[in-house]
């Protein structure tokens, strides 16, 4: 275990720490967007659906199932910082090991609050946070795993 991980674990105090990765608010207007959408999609359909080409309507019901399928991760997803890393659940898992960790920048913007991790093999990896606790976890984690450079 390295120095910075002995650091956070006694900073942030009992692991694991795990809460939601979006504010509920900000899930259910974007589930309340999809609705009006969904609404207007299928007024257009009624109203023009003869005149639109068929591969403009595959297109329009593909990115319109994108929208619902990430607005069911922005309301069930949940992000947990534990003994071995941080992991989220969204479409494809998200997972970030400590001994990965090169540096962390915590991002806290008005709606959501992301921690941006890049590891050691340069890629950058977000993780977001809603829970007062996650984001207290981030801003640590920040301190911890600050550049160096």
């Amino acid at each position: 275990m390295s120095s910075e991980s002995t650091a956070l674990f006694s900073t942030i105090g009992p692991l694991p720490v795990r809460g939601r990765s979006w504010p509920k608010a900000i899930a259910i207007l974007a589930w309340l967007l999809i609705a009006i959408i969904g609404v207007r999609l299928v007024y257009i359909a009624t109203t023009y659906g003869q005149q639109v080409d068929t591969p403009i309507i595959a297109g329009v019901i593909l990115a319109y199932s994108g929208m619902i399928v990430v607005a069911f991760y922005m309301l069930t997803g949940q992000t947990t910082i534990s003994e071995h890393g941080i992991q989220q659940d969204w479409i494809l898992k998200r997972e970030l090991a400590w001994e990965d960790l090169k540096f962390a920048k915590f991002v806290p913007l008005f709606f959501s609050k992301r921690l941006i991790c890049f590891t050691k093999r340069g890629r950058p990896v977000v993780f977001q946070g809603a829970s007062p606790e996650l984001q207290i976890a981030f801003a640590h984690i920040s301190l911890i795993y600050k550049r160096t450079v």
